[in-house]
């Protein structure tokens, strides 16, 4: 939601981004926060689009809490925007299959994502008959 607040110019760039386009890139949290927050009835969730780039090892953004001080839809949040941005391709590479980004998941448990978290979206991901063979 936030990233409406990124120019197209760094979300569409197809090198790496400065120090200074990362930082805008790390703000749409914020940015996502405060549009939520514009409606009172949203915020608890605009508290959870805030920390949804924390990481569970303290070391995301934009406050560095870590673990179980990450609201938990955030946690969930952060596997799900994880598994999208490495299976969708973007401008500066192409999508990773299904078993690289699962792979990927798994070695970043209890660094980026909430272990058992990641052990449970693995599982349904993996869980061939909940898509009817899609």
């Amino acid at each position: 939601m936030g990233k409406v607040g990124i120019p197209d110019a760094i979300l569409l760039k197809p090198g790496g981004l400065t120090e200074e386009e990362y930082g805008i890139i790390k703000a749409h949290s914020l940015y996502g926060e405060d549009i939520m927050n514009k409606f009172e009835i949203l915020s608890n969730e605009a508290r959870i689009i805030r920390h949804h780039h924390e990481r569970f090892d303290g070391t995301g953004y934009p406050d560095g809490l870590s673990g179980e001080d990450i609201p938990s839809c955030s946690r969930v949040i952060a596997i799900c925007d994880t598994y999208d941005a490495m299976a969708t391709s973007r401008p500066y590479r192409n999508a990773l299959t299904r078993r690289e980004v699962i792979a990927e998941i798994m070695r970043c448990k209890g660094g980026q994502l909430d272990p058992a978290m990641a052990d449970c979206f693995v599982e349904m991901v993996n869980d061939e008959t909940r898509w009817d063979g899609r």
